[in-house]
C-alpha cells in the first residue's frame, strides 16, 4: 500500500492531480479541501495516501494532512459509503464541521452534503459517533497526562522527591485546569509549601 507520496505537481483539477515521483505519474483523488491547498504546478506535493483497490482498478485517494486521511478511512468504514462519496463529503465541509455534526448527532447538516441522503446520514452518525469521541477522548487524556508529567518533571528538578511530586500533582488536579501547566505547577507548590 502508498501511505505516503512526494513529488512534483505535474497537473491539477477539483477531483484529481497526477504527482510525478521519479520519473512515474501518479493520478491522486483528492477532495476540494486538499485542491485549495495546494502550490502551482510544477510545485513540489506531500500526500497523505490511501490505496483503494477494487475488481477492476486502483486508486489513490491523497490528503495534505493526517487528520483527512483518518477521517477519509473511518467515512469509507461506513455501510454504504464508498471512497468516491466519502471524497464529496470531505469536499463539501470542514473536518471540523463534519466531526461536529457527526458527534452532536446532526442528520439535516450531513443530509446537505453532496450525495448524502436521510439513511447515509443516520448510518454515518451510527457507525462513526463512538469512534470520533473516542480518538478526541484519547487525545485529550494524552495532553492532560503529559502536561501532569511535565508538572512531576518540573518538581523533582526542584528537588521534590517522585511520590511527593506525584502527590501534590494530584491534589492540584482536582482543583486548577490539566491542560494549564503553569496553573497546575503553582497549586502543586502551594501545597507542597503547606
Amino acid at each position: 500500500m502508498i501511505a505516503l507520496l512526494h513529488g512534483r505537481l505535474v497537473s491539477k483539477t477539483p477531483d484529481s492531480v497526477i504527482v510525478d515521483v521519479g520519473g512515474v505519474g501518479y493520478e491522486v483523488f483528492i477532495p476540494l479541501s486538499t485542491y485549495y491547498g495546494l502550490p502551482k504546478e510544477s510545485g513540489r506535493v506531500s500526500f497523505h495516501t490511501i490505496t483503494v483497490i477494487r475488481d477492476d482498478t486502483i486508486e489513490l485517494y491523497g490528503f495534505l494532512t493526517p487528520e483527512e486521511k483518518r477521517l477519509f478511512r473511518l467515512l469509507i468504514s461506513v455501510t454504504g459509503v464508498g471512497p468516491k462519496l466519502a471524497r464529496n463529503i470531505l469536499s463539501g465541509v470542514s473536518i471540523e464541521k463534519l466531526t461536529e455534526s457527526i458527534r452532536s448527532e446532526d442528520v439535516s447538516a450531513l443530509k446537505r452534503l453532496p450525495g448524502v441522503g436521510k439513511k447515509t446520514a443516520q448510518r454515518v452518525i451510527v457507525e462513526l459517533k463512538d469512534k470520533l469521541r473516542d480518538a478526541r477522548e484519547r487525545k485529550k487524556e494524552r495532553v492532560e497526562r503529559g502536561v501532569r508529567d511535565d508538572v512531576v518533571s518540573a518538581l523533582r528538578n526542584l528537588g521534590y522527591r517522585l511520590k511527593e511530586a506525584e502527590e501534590a500533582v494530584e491534589e492540584a488536579t482536582a482543583v486548577v485546569p490539566q491542560r494549564d501547566f503553569k496553573a497546575l505547577l503553582k497549586e502543586a507548590l502551594r501545597r507542597l509549601s503547606e
